[in-house]
């Protein structure tokens, strides 16, 4: 079905002067609620709530939880404690207390008595659970069956809950203390014979996250087994939420735009779509302190070059090749700690696997080094062929000693590549942090002593 072109924000404006409920009711109902959303982040926090007001309850929290966390905190600026509770009871449990948790603390406290006792308890429960872990990400919407239940029992039963549930495709099976004993899907239970009981036809291998694990690994989780659920138990082993597909999609999406600004030394919270939400003078700061940290210790490349003037005096020819050995050293060191940022992130590499890591990266260091050795060195021939040379000395020889340099910088820069994040995981520091802002500051300093110190000692000048 070809679904309806959405008001743009001009004619939302019209609508809502000249009151045009029904068109607005319209808009609302008959348009995805994320495109709703889309439309409505145009308008102020007073729009967007009138507009959103037209929609039923539900619907008006589903559009509500797909706008931009600032238009969220705006219109709640602008609502009285009931319409805050109001609106809360009608988000799901982990939307509710993430928007809990960005609320004043005096307007929290104002809006708890608000809400119905079950929703305070459950509230609290989530929100206390330390952010970036998986209890901080996980709803306690889920389905549970008692063992003894058969599978005819089990179909009704989710029948009853399902409107009050995020999904029913998985449901847990749990004992009197809320101790996970397994799962069934609906597919197990519409294909079991009728007096089968749940007990017998659940899955007791059941891949779980720790309410405190890491909101990324239990993330991963999700990804690596292809679930659509992942239930989390406290340390008692109770079962106490579960993390959605949806959800985890959401944490590996705020990871990934975490671990990009990282590692370009971009310091800061780190969030997706935030760009323009973002102010000018917030960017400035975010990027400035990892900037003027590395451009002082850039200067150390200056006196390398300063220190050697001598030999740049006696042979020009060596400052027309320091940007391709500087390039190519900070290219290959930037591969090599992508690589293994990323393999750390995955988990597909651990602390164990050093000095494999290492090995692998030099003998590929080796590969990279002979190849670009070889077309630098044509590149001298090639781009000086005309040049005038100082006596005693061939273009050959000298077009030899940049390639030996350079392809010593592409081995030392490989490693450093692998070093750096290695390093920085064994210190319990962010790989990504460490890896990139450092990385093509300390290949340059490496590269400039290299080369230098190779014309020096090759050619004796």
């Amino acid at each position: 079905m070809k679904e309806k072109n959405p008001l743009i924000a001009p004619e939302l404006r019209d609508h809502l002067a000249s009151g045009d409920s029904h068109i607005l009711k319209d808009f609302c109902e008959e348009s995805h609620p994320a495109i709703v959303a889309e439309m409505v982040s145009a308008l102020n926090a007073h729009e967007a709530w009138s507009v959103l007001g037209h929609a039923r309850a539900p619907l008006r929290a589903e559009i509500f939880n797909h706008l931009p966390d600032d238009l969220q905190g705006d219109i709640i600026d602008t609502l009285n404690r009931g319409e805050i509770a109001r609106l809360m009871s009608d988000l799901p449990p982990d939307d509710r207390a993430d928007l809990f948790k960005r609320l004043p603390e005096e307007r929290r406290e104002a809006v708890l008595p608000a809400l119905a006792q079950a929703e305070r308890e459950d509230l609290r429960r989530l929100s206390a659970y330390r952010e970036g872990t998986a209890g901080a990400v996980m709803t306690s919407d889920y389905a549970t069956l008692p063992p003894q239940l058969t599978a005819i029992q089990a179909i009704e039963r989710l029948r009853e809950i399902a409107p009050d549930k995020e999904t029913i495709y998985y449901a847990y099976v749990l004992d009197d203390q809320r101790k996970l004993l397994g799962f069934v899907s609906l597919k197990d239970l519409i294909l079991a014979r009728r007096e089968s009981r749940v007990g017998d036809i659940m899955h007791r291998d059941v891949i779980f996250a720790r309410s405190d694990e890491d909101q990324e690994t239990a993330a991963r989780k999700i990804q690596k087994f292809d679930l659509l659920a992942l239930p989390v138990i406290n340390g008692k082993d109770a079962m106490v939420g579960i993390i959605t597909h949806d959800d985890a999609l959401d944490v590996i999406t705020q990871e990934h735009t975490e671990d990009m600004e990282k590692f370009m030394a971009i310091a800061g919270r780190h969030e997706a779509g935030a760009y323009l939400r973002t102010p000018a003078w917030v960017h400035f700061k975010n990027r400035a302190y990892w900037i003027v940290a590395l451009a002082a210790l850039g200067l150390i490349s200056g006196l390398i070059i300063h220190r050697f003037e001598a030999t740049l005096m006696h042979m020009l020819i060596l400052a027309l090749y320091m940007p391709m050995v500087a390039d190519t050293g900070g290219n290959t060191g930037s591969q090599s700690a992508t690589v293994i940022v990323r393999a750390l992130a995955l988990g597909e590499i651990t602390q164990s696997d050093f000095f494999r890591i290492l090995f692998k990266e030099f003998k590929i260091s080796l590969l990279l080094s002979l190849v670009l050795g070889i077309l630098s060195w044509a590149k001298v021939m090639f781009l000086s062929s005309g040049s005038d040379m100082v006596v005693g000395f061939s273009l050959a020889r000298v077009g030899a000693v940049i390639a030996a340099a350079l392809a010593l910088q592409v081995i030392t820069a490989t490693l450093i590549g692998a070093l750096l994040p290695l390093g920085a995981a064994r210190l319990k520091w962010d790989p990504a942090v460490v890896a990139s802002p450092a990385l093509t500051t300390i290949v340059d300093i490496t590269g400039m002593l290299i080369y230098f110190s190779s014309a020096k000692l090759l050619l004796g000048v």
